[in-house]
């Protein structure tokens, strides 16, 4: 799909995609704060697409709301809840902007902080995203973050900056290179880094959300963040081959050592083998060894997991029929 313009030809069309899963309580002031930032401006088009991703609340509702009044809105419904992932996916295929902003419902990401992006996009930059400087969030959140990020940075085989999120604009060029990526287990913040493309990063400090809960439980942001590490990184399976390794020297060395000291029968420590039968000694040692293959079994099984779904080849989301306003221009 290729991005259009609005109705001059030096006026972009500017798409923002908002995924939202049961973001009733939040939602109205979304709307209201995406076009008091960005519905005055003269010099590009509009397109606000909502993503509702099988929301239990009244999320669909109020977009409706936003459909009959507002002619600058797209809605997208999945035909079931398929993930915060799957949700900015769907968004990016049915957005037509030249270029296309993801941000959440939460306002944890400030809409304002679109136009200095939309500012670097028109300096010739295909790629921009936001870095969240400072958070107002707990600190158990910001330690796992702050872990993951670099975590992630030290294990990826690209360069994926450190505490970028989801929030983004994109060219259209990258658009489509990520729409025409196959791969059903999408982390977009990797995605994005990997197909390229000019880029800069843009600082801003992350408030609490304005409204609502969090949908994102430490759980979630747990697969999240393995779906991050498995999809771009081998590193793992590396690493498990180098304990293996380790442990095996280790292994022969310390049956080498035990058996001079069988033979020799010399004191260390004032004892000899007979006075120390090794119960203890075995029972932590199988402990051990047996942790280390069900924790390599189990990394093993995370990336079979995702081969295994992606040679599926199912569609990453469902939808129902697309709406578009049938209202021109502002309200």
């Amino acid at each position: 799909m290729t991005g259009h313009r609005g109705g001059e030809s030096n006026r972009p069309l500017i798409s923002i995609v908002v995924p939202c899963f049961n973001e009733q309580d939040v939602l109205r002031l979304t709307h209201q704060s995406l076009i008091k930032s960005l519905g005055g401006e003269r010099n590009f088009d509009l397109e606000v697409v909502y993503v509702d991703d099988g929301s239990t609340d009244s999320t669909l509702e109020i977009i409706d709301e936003f459909i009959n009044s507002d002619g600058r809105v797209v809605a997208v419904t999945l035909t079931r809840n398929f993930g915060h992932q799957a949700a900015v996916t769907a968004g990016l295929q049915y957005a037509t902007g030249a270029a296309v902003v993801i941000i959440d419902a939460d306002l944890q990401d400030p809409p304002e902080v679109i136009l200095a992006m939309i500012d670097k996009w028109k300096a010739g930059y295909e790629v921009v995203y936001g870095i969240r400087e400072r958070r107002q969030e707990g600190r158990a959140k910001r330690l796992a973050y702050f872990t993951f990020y670099r975590l992630l940075r030290k294990l990826a085989h690209i360069d994926i900056p450190e505490d970028s999120g989801d929030f983004a604009l994109l060219d259209r060029v990258a658009v489509n290179a990520l729409n025409a990526l196959p791969e059903r287990n999408r982390f977009m913040r990797g995605l994005r880094a990997w197909v390229g493309f000019k880029r800069i990063g843009i600082h801003y400090d992350r408030p609490q959300r304005a409204a609502g809960q969090s949908k994102y439980s430490m759980l979630k942001l747990m697969k999240l963040g393995l779906d991050g590490i498995f999809s771009f990184s081998s590193k793992p399976l590396s690493m498990i081959l180098l304990v293996g390794v380790i442990s095996s020297v280790v292994s022969m060395l310390g049956f080498v050592l035990f058996l001079i000291w069988s033979l020799t029968d010399i004191k260390i420590f004032g004892r000899t083998p007979a006075d120390a039968p090794g119960f203890t000694t075995i029972v932590l040692l199988l402990f051990f060894l047996s942790s280390m293959q069900l924790l390599s079994v189990g990394i093993i099984g995370e990336y079979i997991g995702r081969i295994f779904d992606e040679t599926k080849n199912r569609p990453t989301f469902l939808t129902r029929p697309v709406r578009r306003s049938t209202k021109s221009g502002d309200e």
